[in-house]
């Protein structure tokens, strides 16, 4: 984000409360406590392990987690579920094996970078990151064969517990319909504006990404589904 964008963000809400509406920072909370009353404590990433995260959240890019989740079953079932094994695994078996994903030949080589990368960083013991900068752990997986922002921070938070914000498709949408967030803003952009509106903690920014995920699904499509929507009143939309 550049200087003047920051301004531009920092305006933007000294406007909006000048004006009196809805504070765009506690709007922000609000809407969690709305989506937590409503929807309840969603449990989210689903894995019994931190390698079953990391592998999860590579696998779920561009499909449902159902998909995912018969792919993982069948790497538990080939004893494959952990980062060294896949490292070592055949390209065409590890494609078969994850195959439920969908585009499994592109994933089979996103997720080979991956699991290369925490053999290569730890020794696929991804509990020897702690003590590495969540910055630095970013750019490294942001450099990885198939990651991208969502990917790279989905692993720190979910996987590594790291406090970064998650972005996606959901979030963009929800933010924007409800002026959280400008149509130039871009996913660097959403991710500092939720991250300087919440407390800094792990589980809060696990559970608010699970809660507009499940919004997302429900309502807040792309053919909005306002109708019983829980946020489907004025105090939650900064532009009134």
């Amino acid at each position: 984000m550049t200087v003047i964008r920051a301004y531009e963000l920092f305006v933007t809400f000294v406007v909006i409360k000048g004006k009196g509406v809805a504070l765009a920072l506690h709007a922000i909370e609000r809407i969690y406590q709305r989506l937590y009353e409503f929807f309840g404590a969603q449990r989210w990433w689903p894995g019994e392990t931190v390698e079953e995260i990391i592998i999860g959240a590579v696998l779920t890019q561009n499909t449902n987690w159902e998909n995912v989740e018969r792919a993982i079953d069948n790497l538990k079932e080939a004893h494959a579920l952990s980062l060294k094994k896949i490292a070592t695994l055949s390209a065409e078996k590890l494609s078969a094996l994850i195959r439920p994903s969908g585009y499994f030949n592109v994933k089979e080589k996103r997720l080979r970078a991956v699991a290369e990368y925490f053999v290569r960083r730890c020794n696929g013991d991804p509990s020897r990151l702690k003590g590495i900068p969540t910055c630095r752990l970013r750019k490294e997986l942001l450099g990885v064969y198939g990651v991208g922002r969502e990917t790279a921070d989905s692993i720190l938070l979910y996987a590594l517990g790291r406090r970064i914000f998650v972005v996606d498709a959901y979030t963009m949408r929800m933010g924007r319909r409800h002026g959280l967030l400008s149509e130039k803003d871009d996913y660097e952009d959403a991710r500092r504006v939720f991250e300087s509106s919440l407390k800094k903690s792990v589980r809060l920014y696990n559970e608010y990404h699970a809660l507009i995920v499940r919004l997302g699904k429900e309502y807040c499509k792309p053919h909005s589904h306002c109708d019983g929507c829980p946020l489907n009143a004025p105090e939650f939309y900064i532009h009134g």
